[in-house]
């Protein structure tokens, strides 16, 4: 896998006009948000793909506040529920081929749950509900004729101590680590970013998956995880702390950025320059062995297939 040392920023960012990017996740102020906002600013037309109707009007109201003249459409999806992935993905259907998806949504930490599908609930939001989006969208993807599939992976993922190849359906015994598992989420967003990439090399279909991660960023994303919501009592206190220490949120879009429109190979890993890659201008980086691993990232990927029901061609 490549790591290059050139850093990106937003002077390289290229005239995006006649381009279509699905983003993922675009809670206002959220690396999302202003990844969506970042594009539409370059030209493209941006589907603004969010949990709720109301938080999507919301994501849309504030980017046309910065960019009036935003080209901007609208998608419902909960990826944590695999019968919205469907729906969210024939609506899709009615806009074409599509340029770009950025797997961006994700959850952080939330306490133990299972949804409707049965899943653990990270696995199902960070993993299995983008897997099956990405799938689903892969026809339009192939049709722009130079697709990419960019997946928003974490520091965290060196944490993970083996990649979460179990029975999904099946709880697991013990003790809920909520930071192991959701570690274990962005060590298969690594996995399935790179098998992804080998299967379409292979098949000569004309996409590209690459990976990005935000450093430490501050956004919202932890505070939810751990209280359900961003203010209020402790979570004000830990959304403070954390926006207090963390580089600002538009500067951890970049690295999605970067592995959405700089002129990169599959499989590049884009992730802040500074130190432990915490915060600063993106560059292609590292990662941990576990996520090379090829015997694993087919066994997640075969996992997966069965798991959501959706076959890749």
């Amino acid at each position: 896998m490549r790591v290059a040392t050139d850093v990106w920023d937003l002077t390289e960012m290229p005239d995006l006009s006649g381009r279509r990017m699905v983003v993922t996740g675009v809670t206002p102020g959220g690396i999302g948000w202003f990844t969506a906002l970042e594009l539409a600013r370059a030209g493209a037309s941006v589907v603004l793909a969010g949990r709720s109707a109301s938080k999507v009007d919301d994501a849309e109201s504030a980017i046309r506040a910065e960019v009036p003249q935003a080209d901007l459409a609208p998608l419902s999806v909960d990826l944590a529920d695999l019968g919205s992935v469907r729906l969210a993905a024939a609506r899709a259907a009615s806009y074409g081929p599509v340029d770009v998806l950025v797997n961006n949504a994700g959850v952080m930490a939330p306490p133990y749950a299972r949804t409707v599908d049965g899943f653990e609930l990270q696995m199902a939001t960070n993993h299995f509900g983008p897997f099956a989006l990405t799938g689903l969208l892969l026809p339009q993807l192939v049709a722009s004729d130079d697709g990419r599939v960019v997946t928003v992976s974490s520091p965290m993922h060196r944490v993970a101590r083996r990649a979460p190849l179990g029975d999904p359906r099946q709880p697991g015994s013990g003790h809920y680590s909520r930071w192991q598992t959701y570690a274990q989420t962005k060590l298969a967003n690594l996995l399935f970013t790179f098998e992804l990439d080998r299967r379409c090399r292979q098949a000569a279909l004309p996409v590209r998956a690459l990976a990005a991660h935000p450093g430490f960023a501050a956004t919202h994303l932890a505070a939810n995880g751990r209280y359900g919501r961003a203010k209020g009592g402790r979570a004000t206190i830990l959304d403070a702390t954390i926006r207090a220490v963390a580089q600002p949120a538009a500067d951890g879009a970049l690295p999605t950025l970067m592995a959405g429109v700089a002129d990169l190979p599959g499989s590049t890993y884009c992730g802040p320059s500074g130190f432990r890659e915490s915060r600063g201008l993106p560059v292609a980086v590292g990662c941990t062995s576990l996520a090379t691993d090829e015997v694993a990232q087919r066994a997640l990927w075969e996992l997966s297939e069965q798991a959501t029901g959706i076959a890749y061609p």
